[in-house]
């Protein structure tokens, strides 16, 4: 039976195996493949023997380079940026290259408890003998310590700050102390562990100076221009239509990059052309968001539609993602459609579509 998501090793098992075999750089202890070819499998690029490697992140190489490197050292990686750039996507296929596993994982949450990092007990066994190995319950992190393979942590500033902080003595030591048994589990060589954090979240926890002295923090940004965007919001929502046996036409690649400077727009308060100021709402409108649009907008078409993406499917998805806030996001918006859709001529069809729906 198939599964809803596969995890990247699998989905791209392909193209780990071919960059694995054909590897001339060296690669450090526990990893996979060289630093090079991580970047590779990042980046894309034509192998020598004439294969394609797909791009995973589309942006600037020397973030990803920088980002690579850090886990080659004893400090951690922290991917920073506002919702929707792509941390989580990077860090798993990362840990896909390193380690040929990007499972291992703490999802970071206001209820994330010290147990889901260091370690918890099987009470059963607790109770019948005591504190033992047996009865130790291993986190992801300690699997990971344990195995010298990448911990990824997501959501971190989610977690409680004293939470957090139980994360120091293994950056720094290398070691996860395990008093009751009086021992420790020691890292070997290639663990290490990529963080993910956003300050826009409401509920977020600032990182202690402690902790961020152990992490490198590499900042991803939202795409500089709106060719970049298209880019990657074609090759993720290709993937879908792929699915659907929906060829992504002309056309609809025509409604994704209208999406696409509606959210450029009305995320850098201004109109393309520099002419018009604009209100901006409260949501990140990111490339995550248009992909999410365009994904809705394809199914719609697909079930509901001839199969052709219209505005009319784009429409609905297009506010859910603009108005958060009922009130103000719902003036921001308004205001949007008055002052600049209306008087495009080419927005005529989504303009209408809109307009309906509000």
């Amino acid at each position: 039976m198939e599964t809803l998501r596969q995890h990247s090793e699998q989905l791209y098992k392909e193209e780990l195996e071919v960059l694995s075999k054909q590897e001339k750089n060296k690669i450090p202890e526990n990893w996979n493949m060289s630093p090079r070819s991580v970047l590779t499998f990042l980046m894309g690029g034509k192998l020598k023997n004439g294969f394609e490697v797909s791009p995973k992140y589309i942006g600037d190489k020397r973030l990803m380079e920088i980002a690579v490197a850090t886990l080659t050292t004893d400090r951690a990686l922290l991917l920073y940026g506002i919702p929707g750039t792509g941390k989580s996507w990077v860090s798993e296929h990362i840990a896909a290259a390193v380690s040929g596993d990007s499972t291992l994982l703490v999802q970071g949450t206001a209820g994330t408890s010290e147990e889901s990092i260091r370690y918890g007990w099987n009470y059963a066994q607790l109770l019948a003998k005591g504190p033992s190995k047996e009865a130790l319950v291993e986190t992801p992190v300690m699997r990971a310590m344990q195995d010298g393979k990448i911990i990824r942590f997501e959501e971190l500033t989610r977690v409680p700050a004293e939470v957090q902080d139980t994360l120091i003595t293994i950056l720094s030591e290398k070691a996860l102390p395990v008093p009751e048994l009086n021992m420790e589990i020691a890292a070997i060589k290639g663990f290490n562990l990529i963080a993910t954090a956003n300050n826009r979240d409401k509920g977020v926890n600032e990182l202690s100076g402690a902790l961020k002295r152990r992490f490198n923090t590499v900042i991803l940004p939202t795409p500089k221009t709106e060719q970049e965007e298209l880019n990657i919001v074609t090759s993720r929502v290709g993937a879908m239509a792929k699915a659907m046996e929906m060829p992504l036409e002309k056309s609809s690649l025509e409604q994704i990059k209208r999406v696409i400077t509606i959210f450029r727009e009305l995320r850098s308060g201004i109109t393309e052309d520099g002419k018009t100021k604009l209100k901006s709402p409260s949501g990140t409108l990111s490339s995550a968001e248009v992909i999410s649009v365009v994904n809705q907008g394809l199914s719609l078409s697909a079930h509901f539609g001839n199969g052709v993406l219209t505005s009319e499917d784009m429409a609905a998805g297009i506010i859910g993602a603009i108005v958060k806030d009922p009130v103000q996001d719902a003036i921001v918006w308004k205001e949007y459609l008055s002052s600049v859709m209306k008087k495009r001529k080419e927005y005529r069809d989504i303009y209408l579509s809109c307009k309906e729906l509000i």
